[in-house]
């Protein structure tokens, strides 16, 4: 054997094992903080080459929870157009994964090509360069989502930077309606016609759209999180009074102040993803079957427990369960409903922080016998007898002259939801130190 094939060869037997232990890393990180089976990962995009293997693990970098049919899209769906759903991340990534939901339809959904890329700018349709990758279900690049199911993506490498915006492009050619929609997204998405899936321009984008459509998580396997901090809630939570395109609804901030303070002193290092759902209360779900608005009780195993790498949860619910419901709120049922979701959550090891009801005097749905009821479960979730921690976001954001009033400044105007200073207010309340995974108290 010559020098040069001796050499040859022991290149190609290197090549050989590179590519042998890669294949075993990305496998073995794919099952980080996932359940067993959950993730496939699919045959390598030479597009996805871009961003190399890392260490981490998998963490929820972005979710919305899907809360119903889109009116208007039954039975065609989003047939023959591009659906690219602008989505933001605060912690970044190496690899990158994606849940599509079928919930509401009433047929199989047919994915026949999909995408995700890091966004050109804020807001923007366009994709960086460089950075669009085709996404593979179990290999294939076409999925079909049977009624009422959900699918999770293969992982694909891709070098997502913290605090950016991420481009997912879905296209399916039949009609599959109703589209499984979360209404309140307070981002603007885009709609093309024809498959501009992989379209890095935004010029074919011209349809624009107030919701996210079929897209309900996008995990990341990040070396900046261990862990995920879910935050369950309402139209508080969901931010539907917060600037539309400025990610300031309170989850996005308490993000933000983790990420910030990450490593210091007992602060951990968890991404937070947000599960709220305007109008949602925790024992009673909305019309339809499926529910449109699930209740917090009914919801709880998919949108928490199912999250990738989850550690915390925080709740805050119920307000809608004094104000929608007139002369049939019992304030212990609804104490007892989210001592449930407690239970839930130790069960799967998770801590469990919970809020206090904030003031809603000068809203609609304001009587002085309600006001009771909130007073009632505040009294109640600060005895420390219902979650492991307590934030409290009645007192820091109530009126000190009328303590049953949103403080001016903090209010959007409707006397219930924050302005983006109130949603700032409700994240810096919270003692970061509190929301470090710890053994569930016994309560």
């Amino acid at each position: 054997m010559t020098k040069f094939n001796g050499y040859a060869l022991l290149a190609a037997l290197c090549a050989v094992i590179l590519t042998v232990s890669a294949a075993i890393y990305i496998g073995a990180a794919a099952d980080d903080g996932s359940k067993p089976g959950a993730l496939a990962v699919g045959r390598s995009d030479p597009r996805g080459a871009a961003a190399p293997a890392s260490a981490g693990v998998w963490v929820g970098a972005w979710s919305a929870s899907p809360s119903g049919a889109e009116p208007g899209t039954g039975p065609a769906g989003m047939s023959g157009r591009s659906v690219r759903n602008v989505v933001h991340t605060g912690v970044g990534g190496t690899g990158a994964r994606i849940t599509l939901s079928n919930l509401y339809g009433r047929q199989p959904l047919s994915v026949t090509h999909a995408s995700i890329a890091v966004a050109a700018g804020a807001n923007e349709a366009a994709a960086a360069a460089d950075t669009m990758r085709r996404l593979t279900f179990g290999g294939a690049p076409s999925v079909v989502i049977a009624p009422g199911r959900q699918v999770v993506s293969d992982a694909v490498r891709i070098a997502v930077p913290q605090d950016s915006d991420v481009l997912v492009t879905t296209y399916s050619p039949t009609p599959s309606g109703p589209v499984t929609f979360h209404r309140h997204a307070r981002q603007i998405s885009y709609v093309a016609d024809g498959d501009r899936t992989e379209d890095a321009s935004a010029a074919a984008y011209t349809g624009r759209t107030p919701y996210w459509r079929y897209l309900t998580a996008l995990d990341l396997l990040s070396n900046e999180a261990v862990g995920t901090v879910v935050a369950f809630g309402d139209s508080i939570t969901d931010g539907v009074t917060s600037t539309v395109g400025a990610d300031r609804r309170w989850p996005d901030v308490l993000g933000r102040r983790l990420r910030q303070a990450a490593g210091s002193g007992d602060v951990p290092r968890y991404s937070v993803v947000n599960q709220g759902i305007s109008g949602n209360q925790v024992l009673v779900s909305g019309p339809g079957r499926p529910a449109d608005n699930p209740s917090g009780l009914s919801r709880f195993g998919r949108d928490v427990l199912e999250r990738a790498n989850v550690k915390v949860v925080v709740i805050d619910l119920g307000v809608n369960d004094i104000a929608r419901n007139p002369g049939r709120a019992d304030p212990d049922r609804i104490v007892a409903g989210l001592r449930t979701l407690v239970r839930e959550a130790h069960a799967h090891g998770l801590k469990a922080v919970g809020a206090t009801l904030m003031p809603f005097k000068g809203h609609g749905n304001y009587r002085t016998d309600r006001e009771q009821l909130r007073q009632d479960i505040n009294a109640q979730i600060r005895s420390g007898t219902v979650y492991d921690d307590v934030v409290d976001f009645d007192r820091a954001l109530r009126d000190p002259y009328d303590p049953r009033r949103l403080r001016p400044d903090y209010d959007s105007g409707d006397h219930l939801h924050p302005s983006d200073k109130g949603f700032r207010r409700m994240a810096e309340v919270f003692d970061l130190a509190s929301l470090n995974g710890a053994a569930p108290a016994r309560l």
